[in-house]
């Protein structure tokens, strides 16, 4: 009798790893994503890994950029829920050594690129739900980049190999972010937001406990937006592209409840119609993502499940926010013309086109350079397979 709630547990895990399992998982991922936008987040970002790391480091300073300063909860409660949910399912591994620099710039550009568009993957789909026609356009642009680099993965692109370290060491993410949302809350030290995104924002309580579920979840269905694409170019597998469909149903059905649905080019919060630029963006992110074995929230979750590569990934993409924004290079958002103030069109400045050309430029180099052998086998294990 007393295995029996063993072998309910076990008979859950097995099943998010099958076909239903994932397309319920996503359902829940983006009705956790409704909440938090009910609750106080932008509506239409609810979620977003690289609007939110940008947040996280304008709070603590990297940027000065006042309108999106403020130590967002759901960094902390995705890398944590990993964490905590690898612990439960024994597959916390702590590990590293593979290429660990090489993964910082692809973290740095990841995220030049998703600044560049407005959006992380997950924002990407979050818009696409509300109706806004610019984020299907740079849908394209992030099929096409994990296009290119499933072509260099099988053409035998490889970052090498991690190696198994000391258990405190895959440790060392969770800790600190653990340890600076406790020092924030504590002191208010932080830099935080009276105005523009950074100002909008569920409470903290809400914030963590749907992160850490979202965390959770997304480490054990192998959450990835990059990740579903490359299996379908190079296995013409669409199985991980479960969880982003259901993702995608959750919220679009909560749009057009809620009257948030709103299908057009224009009048799209915190978009620009700039499309060369929201393609471009996007397909460095895509290109990176799959160089680096994950998107940006796949990132956060290896980080929790004990990856000291993802981590420095994380820390990448945590510098490539901060001087997107010092240096201008971050794409901003069109605004109708008010009576102070003539219309704007949006998207990067030049500055910010040539960086984004130079990271597609350097991605091409880490890519020939990194081919270590003529062909990599790519296996799946079950629906679920994990990322590199």
């Amino acid at each position: 009798m007393q295995c029996y709630p063993k072998n309910r547990k076990r008979g859950m895990m097995e099943f998010l790893n099958k076909k239903p399992g994932l397309l319920i998982a996503g359902l829940i991922v983006g009705a956790l994503m409704a909440v938090l936008a009910v609750m106080g987040n932008p509506g239409n970002m609810a979620m977003c890994a690289a609007c939110f790391i940008r947040d996280m480091a304008g709070s603590l300073k990297l940027h000065s950029v006042a309108p999106v300063q403020y130590f967002r909860p759901e960094i902390v409660g995705l890398v944590f829920g990993s964490f905590l949910m690898a612990l439960a399912t024994k597959e916390f591994r702590s590990t590293a050594g593979s290429s660990p620099m090489t993964r910082f710039i692809l973290g740095f550009i990841m995220m030049i690129g998703a600044l560049v568009f407005l959006g992380c993957p997950l924002r990407m789909v979050i818009r696409m739900a509300a109706g806004d026609l610019n984020a299907w356009v740079g849908l394209i642009g992030f099929i096409l980049g994990t296009g290119t680099g499933a072509f260099f993965l099988k053409k035998g692109f490889s970052l090498g190999r991690e190696y198994d370290t000391g258990k405190a060491a895959g440790t060392i993410l969770p800790i600190v972010l653990a340890v600076l949302l406790i020092v924030g809350i504590a002191t208010q030290a932080f830099a935080a937001s009276t105005t523009g995104p950074g100002s909008k924002h569920a409470p903290i309580v809400v914030a963590l406990i749907v992160a850490l579920v979202v965390g959770a979840l997304g480490q054990r269905i192998r959450l990835c937006f990059a990740s579903g694409l490359r299996s379908a170019w190079l296995l013409r597998d669409f199985t991980l592209l479960l969880p982003i469909a259901g993702i995608f149903v959750a919220l679009l059905v909560f749009n057009i409840a809620t009257g948030g649905f709103k299908l057009g080019f224009d009048g799209q919060p915190i978009a620009h119609s700039q499309h060369l630029w929201n393609i471009l963006g996007l397909y460095a992110v895509g290109f990176a993502a799959v160089l680096a074995g994950g998107c940006p929230v796949r990132q956060m979750v290896l980080a929790g499940q004990g990856s000291s590569d993802a981590a420095v990934t994380f820390v990448g993409m945590l510098v490539g926010a901060a001087f997107a924004h010092n240096f201008g290079l971050a794409g901003a958002a069109a605004a109708a013309a008010t009576e102070t103030a003539p219309a704007t069109v949006g998207g990067p400045s030049v500055t910010g086109q040539i960086v984004l050309l130079c990271c597609i430029a350097v991605l091409f180099v880490l890519g020939a350079v990194n081919i270590r052998k003529k062909k990599i086998a790519i296996k799946t294990v079950g629906p679920a397979a994990a990322t590199a």
